[in-house]
């Protein structure tokens, strides 16, 4: 799947919420149907879009269908946010750097010189 329709997925605040509470491990649709708080038939919508974009797996036990988080679909989402956090660590860095440099230069006040 292409990064942007994850994004597109993840971006409906129930998804995510359904997302959130499958990182504890294996729930039916009952006990998510209580965790976000809609009923059974948008919750299941919504865990077949989940499904349907491979970020949950189903799993049936008797009458009950049990989702999980496949590990997979975030695996690649780092994946691809490894660059932008290189990016962002080295001008992180770059910024600490010189503000101990500017620490160093800046004279010390009276209160710092007793």
């Amino acid at each position: 799947m292409a990064v942007p329709d994850m994004f597109q997925i993840l971006s409906d605040p129930t998804r995510r919420r359904l997302v959130d509470a499958l990182r504890n491990g294996e729930h039916s649709v009952s006990e998510l149907v209580a965790v976000v708080d809609i009923g059974q038939p948008g919750v299941s919508r919504q865990l077949a879009v989940l499904q349907e974009a491979r970020f949950v797996t189903v799993r049936p036990e008797g009458r009950r269908r049990l989702y999980s988080l496949r590990p997979e679909p975030f695996q690649e989402l780092d994946e691809w946010m490894l660059g932008y956090r290189a990016m962002w660590e080295q001008r992180l860095d770059r910024f600490a750097a010189q503000l101990d440099r500017r620490g160093k230069t800046r004279p010390k006040n009276k209160e710092e010189q007793k």
